[in-house]
């Protein structure tokens, strides 16, 4: 079904004066092995449209396939601890949006582990902890060409984490990390001022804990550029708790 409507949408580009074109869509597929329920969100950047209404209920060890355009851009995260009612009015734990269940566009609170896309003619993808940790993430391309590394953060960051950057529960549990620049908000954590270069911002004592524990994911702003991967006409896998 997928194909035919891409050749419909190319069809009606032809014939509409586009002459020669090139259509061509992504899929990302969502997965959750988490033990417990995740409430995926996704946030386009400016331009671009919103993906599934920016937010949904995704239960242990389902999945949820979502097809974005051509040269879309955007993020994705796993939301935690959330209730809603019926008409999707609620907050979560972490990574909440503030707008219920459907962000519609809006970013989700940090601390939060953020899936990072830039669809292409090449895409570029990564795992993102510069806005701090709540959940495991991996993405792994399907069926592309070129590198198509793998990206994540599949450790659980919320047991090592520093006292100084925990986020507990009610109960005294640890939620999530916080990066260090939400914790502090000081330039040489957020890489700004006169940090604010690869050669003045360096990794610190707190984004070596996040590196040491992901070295697949940006611990910090001015990172391994490593930790971005690139991939061409490939679908995407998205798991929350891969292992």
């Amino acid at each position: 079904m997928r194909k035919l409507h891409v050749i419909i949408a190319a069809v009606l580009l032809y014939f509409s004066g586009g002459g020669d074109f090139c259509v061509s869509a992504t899929t990302f597929t969502l997965v959750n092995k988490c033990k417990h329920a995740v409430w995926p969100a996704i946030q386009p950047s400016a331009g671009n449209p919103v993906l599934a209404k920016g937010g949904l209920h995704l239960l242990p060890h389902r999945a949820v396939s979502i097809p974005a355009p051509a040269g879309w851009s955007g993020r994705l995260w796993g939301r935690h601890g959330c209730s809603f009612d019926r008409t999707g009015k609620g907050s979560c734990a972490t990574g909440d949006c503030g707008s219920g269940l459907f962000c519609n566009g809006a970013g989700g609170a940090p601390p939060a582990t953020l899936a990072e896309f830039t669809l292409g003619t090449q895409d570029y993808y990564d795992v993102s902890l510069v806005d701090g940790y709540n959940l495991p993430i991996a993405i792994a391309p399907r069926r592309g060409t070129g590198k198509c590394t793998y990206a994540g953060c599949i450790s659980d960051l919320n047991a090592s984490c520093p006292p100084a950057l925990q986020v507990k529960s009610k109960r005294g549990e640890v939620v999530a990390c916080k990066s260090a620049c939400f914790a502090f908000s000081t330039p040489q954590y957020c890489c700004t001022g006169s940090y604010g270069n690869p050669q003045t911002c360096r990794p610190t004592s707190y984004s070596r804990v996040f590196k040491n524990a992901c070295p697949r994911a940006y611990s910090y702003a001015y990172d391994d550029p490593n930790s971005l991967a690139t991939c061409a006409a490939a679908d995407y896998l998205i798991t929350f708790c891969p292992h």
